[in-house]
């Protein structure tokens, strides 16, 4: 350590300090990182790696990253899983003499970005702390730091399945963890198979209940938790507690647009696992991991990024208490009825900026001039969209216009201070506006008019002095001097202070120009600095504002999403649901509204549906691949989420009891990363639907037993419906091939047959899509398979092992009801009174050997 300059001592001393992170250790207009920190991020970001003289033996390897760019590479690197520790020069270099003092002003890892401007707006950038106390006992706390969000709820009782369906919820960047936790080899494998997030180990005292109560009264700054309705809740409050310390230590930032915590129970929502999210693609499509062909997609009319991202948690947590659905429902309405009305509030929300978003750059200082310009025309916004509601009957459209804060004095305060167009940076001059700040107007006045003013003065003493050759100059050592030479030192005036002699003359100075140097010397670098200085003062005043801020912003989320399923149900022909708490789902030409906005107009085939608890509980669908039976029945599963959610659905009536789950089991993949086959994969979300469901669920399953032999297979499925017929009695749609399983419906009272309708053309055949009661014998494998493009010689051949195998199936029948005949006169014919036991065991042997 002796022999590194003071420099790489310095940076060496850091380093040891935060050993897990990446230092970006700032050196001028540079972040810099050295040694093995170099060599990776080199590698990594594909940047030069070169040699620093640092005084060791060798040079020391270095890369380096301009500051203006940093977070764009910090990024980059938190993407891939690795913590950024940033290092700032904490003293003006110019005012310091030896090394500048650094210290390291923030930590950054990947559910910690604060860089808001390279973040998908429509998204939340969730952290996500998970705390096991026992073997299905955790607390759950979220936190997206770039928009102040902070939920938490607890599982108790819980599997790793119903942990896993909360995890997709928020679909976390980051998860932290507790020691018990990481021990569990299969629940860190599955959080980073299915959701790519990167996962922390915290230590123990993160999770001490005492230390982080007091935690979270420090941060609310309440001797009391019970205002948060956690109070007394151990896993919760250690959840949270283990959060917020992860964020400050961090951040390192007072974290005040964190101004709640909001507690919630899982059972407030409908629950959707993992399967159910994806099969349904409400937010991204199954294979390309898009939002185009999604459920959002379809949906997503909003106008705003607040909007956007509360659109995508509704969609992720739909209600189950039947008063919030209808008042969203009427809210809908209210703007589907006021189309003009409607366009207008859409061209207002056009122009509000990301007032939670900016709230976090203003917590973190990382806000500039040009956003608050962006701030103060948003506000200017929300007088006439208050102006447009007001009339407006709903109950929940009014509600949110009284939270329309017209933040007024927010609005005067940036209009006072900042120009209308000022620069990007904030350590530019020309941001404050002219009459904010009188010594910034004359520092300005100065920067810009300095030459003015001195050759003001230079004509006013010459004519003055009658020196016609008199001379204002300049030069480093001696500042702004008046230049006389030696013919005219006769008529140099009393006020002209002697500064210096010269070969053919003197030069002098005035008060006046003493005066006008201290004004003009420095008047950029003072300019700056104090323009700096006032807008860090209103950067304070508006941080005073942040709950009004935020209040505003929750607001016009949820007026932009209600617009949006409004403009959507106006452009799709939506209609509004009736919602009860009946156990019902009836639906009329009901349609599937992304499949149907990929088509043409008028080209989907609509379907009813009726399910209840009573006589149609069950149904079986029958009929052929591609006839449209996973459609039809993802349909339902989704008329019923957009109910749950508020909007309106693609029918041309819908009456929806709330149901409290929807499962799907819908198609195979195998799950090769964690080693378990089709069939093994398709069992589990079998018993987790056997094992959660209820008679209030809704149930999508779809060919049950398909991934093993036909009569495991069908056994399986067989047995699968008699459960829920008898144990659950769930509302249950069911597609099989299993032609078999149709019998139920006479075996079983509550299950009804269904089928896809198929038209016969010659030697092919016409999918009709339209669902029809009763059973379909014919699976048409062989004309699918057709239709698909498998080559004519294969499907002909097919054909012909297909009557082949249907021509001795019916010669096995005959012949075994053949010998079922032959048994039975048999045994009519016995005397059985006149039979004795030795002659009937000997009947009983030559009966055995005839089944064989």
């Amino acid at each position: 350590m002796e022999k590194v300059s003071p420099m790489m001592k310095q940076y060496m001393e850091i380093k040891e300090q935060n050993k897990d992170s990446i230092l970006f250790f700032r050196l001028g207009d540079f972040y810099e990182m050295f040694f093995e920190d170099a060599i990776l991020t080199s590698k990594e970001l594909e940047l030069t790696l070169t040699g620093k003289n640092c005084g060791l033996e060798e040079r020391a390897p270095m890369c380096g990253v301009p500051y203006h760019a940093v977070e764009i590479y910090i990024k980059r690197l938190t993407d891939k899983g690795y913590k950024v520790a940033v290092c700032e020069q904490t003293e003006d270099p110019n005012l310091t003499k030896g090394i500048v003092k650094r210290e390291v002003v923030r930590i950054v890892t990947p559910g910690t970005v604060i860089d808001v401007d390279n973040l998908e707006n429509g998204s939340n950038h969730y952290l996500m702390c998970i705390y096991q106390q026992a073997e299905k006992n955790f607390g759950v706390a979220v936190v997206d730091t770039t928009v102040g969000e902070f939920k938490v709820t607890k599982l108790e009782n819980k599997t790793l399945s119903d942990l896993m369906g909360e995890i997709a919820k928020y679909d976390p960047a980051e998860v932290v963890v507790n020691a018990r936790f990481y021990e569990n080899e299969e629940a860190k494998r599955a959080i980073c198979d299915r959701f790519k997030a990167f996962i922390n180990f915290l230590p123990d005292y993160f999770f001490d209940l005492d230390f982080c109560i007091k935690k979270l009264k420090q941060h609310f700054n309440v001797a009391t938790l019970e205002g948060y309705g956690i109070a007394g809740e151990e896993n919760v409050l250690i959840a949270c507690g283990a959060t917020l310390e992860y964020l400050y230590q961090n951040q390192k930032s007072s974290l005040g647009h964190i101004s709640k915590v909001s507690y919630y129970n899982t059972s407030d929502y409908m629950i959707l696992d993992l399967s159910t999210r994806r099969n349904l693609e409400l937010v991204e499509t199954l294979r390309e991991k898009n939002k185009k062909g999604s459920l959002l997609w379809v949906l997503d009319k909003t106008k705003t990024a607040m909007g956007a991202r509360l659109l995508k948690k509704w969609l992720e947590e739909p209600l189950i208490h039947q008063e919030e659905i209808i008042e969203r429902l009427d809210g809908v309405e209210a703007f589907k009825e006021a189309p003009l009305l409607r366009m207008e509030v859409r061209e207002l929300l056009s122009g509000v900026y990301d007032f939670e978003r900016l709230v976090s750059k203003i917590v973190y200082g990382t806000i500039h001039a040009r956003d608050l310009i962006a701030l103060k025309s948003s506000i200017k916004m929300l007088a006439p969209i208050k102006l447009n509601l007001e009339d407006m009957g709903s109950v929940i459209i009014q509600k949110l216009n009284r939270d329309v804060d017209l933040l007024e004095d927010v609005w005067r305060l940036i209009e006072d201070a900042i120009i209308d167009d000022p620069p990007l940076s904030v350590r530019e001059a020309n941001m404050i506006k002219k009459g904010y700040n009188k010594e910034v107007d004359t520092l300005r006045e100065a920067k810009n008019n300095g030459n003015t003013w001195l050759l003001e003065i230079e004509a006013r003493e010459r004519e003055k002095t009658g020196i016609k050759n008199l001379k204002v100059s300049y030069n480093k050592v001696f500042g702004y001097y008046i230049e006389i030479t030696k013919s005219n030192l006769a008529n140099v005036p009393d006020y002209f202070i002697r500064k210096q002699t010269i070969a053919n003359g003197e030069r002098f100075i005035t008060d006046e120009l003493k005066k006008i140097e201290d004004t003009i010397l420095g008047a950029e670098d003072k300019l700056i600095k104090l323009e700096y200085e006032l807008f860090e003062k209103v950067r304070e005043e508006i941080l005073k504002q942040i709950v009004r801020i935020q209040k505003v912003a929750g607001a016009l989320a949820v007026i932009d999403v209600l617009q949006s399923f409004a403009e959507v149900a106006d452009k799709q022909k939506f209609v509004k649901p009736e919602v009860t708490s009946e156990d019902v789902i009836e639906i009329k030409d009901g349609r599937h509204p992304v499949v149907e906005k990929w088509m043409s107009d008028g080209q989907f085939i609509t379907n009813d549906t009726y399910l209840d608890n009573a006589e149609n509980e069950i149904a079986i669908i029958t009929g052929p691949n591609m006839a449209g039976k996973s459609t039809y029945m993802r349909q339902v599963a989704i008329i019923t989420l957009l109910s749950q959610i508020g909007s309106f659905v693609p029918a041309s009536s819908a009456k929806v009891g709330v149901v409290d789950r929807i499962f799907t089991r819908v198609g195979a993949s195998d799950d090769l990363s964690q080693g378990q086959s089709t069939f093994m994969v398709e069992m589990i979300e079998v018993a987790n639907i056997l094992n959660h469901a209820t008679s209030k669920s809704l149930l999508i399953l779809d060919e049950i037993g398909r991934g093993t032999s036909t009569f495991d297979g069908l056994s399986i499925a067989w047995a699968v419906i008699e459960h829920l017929h008898k144990k659950i009695k769930a509302k249950t749609l069911f597609a099989t091939h299993y032609h078999e399983l149709t019998e139920l419906e006479k075996k079983l009272e509550n299950v009804k047959n269904y089928y896809i309708s198929v038209k016969e053309v010659d030697d092919d055949i016409l999918f009709l899509r339209k669902i029809v009661a009763g059973e379909l014998k014919n699976s048409y494998g062989v004309q699918v398979a057709k239709l698909a493009g498998v080559p004519a010689e294969v499907t002909k051949r097919a054909k012909d092992i297909l009557r082949e195998l249907e021509r001795a199936d019916v010669v096995k029948k005959e012949e075994t009801a053949d010998q079922e005949v032959d048994l039975f006169s048999y045994v009519n014919q016995l005397n059985i009174e006149a039979i004795t036991p030795i002659e009937a065991m000997n009947i009983l042997y030559e009966l055995k050997s005839k089944i064989k």
